[in-house]
């Protein structure tokens, strides 16, 4: 089946079934109001005639009421507190008399209807008591034929009956065009990716709108003229994914088994859940930030500096890995010497923090300690990152921040790295118009040290 078929039918099939249920829920309500409405009116008429009764009980005033009712679609029956008749407006018939032996239990005085049912009975009916003081006691019943009401229905169901045959016309017509309109693109965008999918990059996807279709259309050239780049610099990019992947995945795969476990609190368990959704989110969108990243000798990358409290900052990623550490049996600690502010973009400020941490966890020895340490050097806020791990060769590090360079290739596949993490972390960190270095001695550990500028903004000390 075409997707042009399948779009049809489940636009067809949910409006059809929006529009049976706004129906079937319209017809309802009118009916029950229409309903209401007579019987309202029949139990004022009733009361009015019940009035007339109090002020002047004569038998000229019963046969004025009985005259007057046959002038109109409803009917009139007085009778006595023993339920013999006073007056009519017509003849009693079966339907009449079933309706005078429903027992009348003291009713108020503003009656109440004795009589609902439209559909099976003859009549709809109310009953008002009436006492002018003098002995004279009753009640008065108002009776209307149901025939009119189903009159009305039936009127009301043909004219609901037209609307839904118009609104099925108009549906389909509306659902054929959609689908011309919607799948005239999406033909061509088809053709596009085809060709994509034998290898041909140089398509040209014409953009038709400014609409989704139009952006889907914009997405498929611009996955065209990026494959056509992707294609020369793969093994690269291949590597890049699967390095800044992995960080967002650690901390997904650490938290939801520390969510497993039977003794922490329903409330650190969200909390955790929380954290994995939004590592989920960030994976999504990974592959978008590393090819800006690959890009950066085009001038395409960009960032968006605010000014931060370092330590406000810093403390929910500390909060964040430490369970994570703390899972594979290592130790995280943070210390902050001050209240500083700086400005960075935090979103990618962060995935330097991780990454440098995930480095660190990745090469730590075990039940080491990771410290995160904050403190100012002059007029520079100064980051240190430093691990109790394996270390790195000195002749080795000149090298570290360069692509695709590792120090031992066989443990690098062991762990998972491509040489590409640090190059990343080098190129955030110059964009923020800072700097990174690294010491390290080989079998000690390593320290990685960030240098940013104090930010003095006047608006940097608000909250």
């Amino acid at each position: 089946m075409k997707f042009s078929i399948k779009l049809g039918l489940w636009f067809f099939i949910c409006i059809l079934v929006i529009e049976s249920v706004s129906m079937l829920f319209l017809h309802k309500n009118v009916v029950h109001s229409l309903v209401n409405e007579e019987l309202h009116s029949l139990q004022a008429r009733g009361n009015s005639h019940r009035d007339v009764l109090e002020m002047s009980y004569t038998s000229e005033t019963l046969h004025h009421i009985a005259m007057m009712e046959t002038q109109t679609d409803t009917e009139v029956v007085i009778t006595n507190l023993k339920g013999s008749v006073v007056e009519a407006s017509r003849k009693i018939d079966p339907g009449i008399q079933y309706i005078l032996e429903i027992e009348v239990d003291a009713p108020p005085r503003n009656g109440y209807i004795i009589q609902a049912d439209w559909k099976d009975q003859q009549y709809i009916s109310t009953v008002s008591p009436f006492d002018d003081g003098a002995g004279n006691q009753g009640y008065v019943y108002m009776l209307k034929s149901n025939d009119h009401i189903q009159a009305f229905i039936a009127k009301l169901n043909h004219h609901f009956l037209i609307a839904i045959v118009l609104i099925l016309v108009f549906l389909l017509v509306t659902i054929i065009f959609l689908l011309k309109v919607l799948t005239s693109p999406l033909v061509s965008m088809k053709e596009a990716t085809k060709k994509l999918s034998n290898g041909d990059f140089s398509v040209t996807v014409p953009v038709m709108s400014n609409d989704e279709i139009g952006e889907l259309s914009k997405s498929i050239q611009l996955l065209a003229n990026d494959l056509s780049y992707l294609k020369k610099e793969r093994n690269e990019f291949l590597a890049s994914i699967s390095h800044e992947l992995r960080t967002p995945l650690t901390y997904i795969k650490g938290y939801a088994d520390i969510g497993k476990r039977k003794t922490i609190t329903e409330e650190e368990r969200i909390n955790y859940m929380n954290i994995i959704h939004e590592e989920s989110e960030n994976v999504h969108q990974l592959l978008h930030e590393l090819f800006e990243l690959a890009k950066i000798d085009e001038n395409m990358f960009t960032i968006q500096k605010m000014p931060i409290n370092i330590k406000d900052f810093l403390f929910p990623i500390y909060e964040k890995a430490r369970h994570v550490f703390l899972a594979q049996g290592h130790q995280l600690e943070l210390v902050c010497r001050g209240e500083w502010r700086v400005e960075i973009d935090p979103r990618r400020f962060e995935q330097i923090i991780l990454n440098l941490l995930d480095n660190a966890l990745k090469y730590s020895s075990e039940k080491s300690l990771t410290k995160i340490d904050v403190y100012k050097e002059n007029q520079e806020i100064l980051i240190a990152i430093s691990d109790q791990g394996q270390g790195i060769p000195s002749e080795d590090l000149p090298y570290v921040f360069n692509r695709l360079f590792r120090v031992d290739k066989s443990r690098s596949r062991l762990t998972g790295g491509f040489g590409l993490g640090l190059a990343i972390v080098k190129e955030i960190v110059e964009a923020h118009s800072a700097r990174i270095s690294v010491d390290s001695e080989f079998g000690e550990g390593t320290c990685f040290t960030i240098r940013l500028k104090e930010s003095f903004h006047e608006d940097s000390f608000t909250h």
